[in-house]
């Protein structure tokens, strides 16, 4: 049940927009039993956001939910992933962006919780 949410004020095009769904879609693998499968993403463009005062350069915010939790080490490895994509995709420098983790063993599906 990983969900991954984009907030960035960067112009997300169609194309952009698939290539992120691509490619979030394979790095979610990087969390241990996580896959495209359960993926939902949502990706917000032309945000207005501002970051160290200026709302000038590509940034972008990103938050990762998952049910359960990971290690520090596995994060890591996501972030990484993570800087890669956002900064091939739409351009954004690695500190441009935060990433942000949450885990939860309180999830709810289909009327019931896991």
């Amino acid at each position: 049940m990983p969900f991954i949410s984009t907030k960035t004020n960067v112009t997300v095009s169609k194309e952009s927009e698939i290539k992120l769904k691509e490619r979030l879609g394979k790095a979610i693998s990087i969390i241990p039993g996580k896959s495209e499968n359960w993926l939902m993403l949502a990706i917000e463009g032309d945000i207005p956001m501002y970051f160290r005062g200026d709302g000038s350069l590509p940034t972008a915010f990103i938050e990762v939910k998952i049910y359960g939790n990971a290690s520090s080490d596995t994060y890591r490895k996501m972030t990484k992933e993570l800087t890669n994509i956002y900064g091939d995709v739409l351009g954004i420098a690695p500190d441009n962006m935060y990433i942000r983790y949450f885990g939860s063993d309180d999830w709810g599906w289909n009327g019931s919780n896991f």
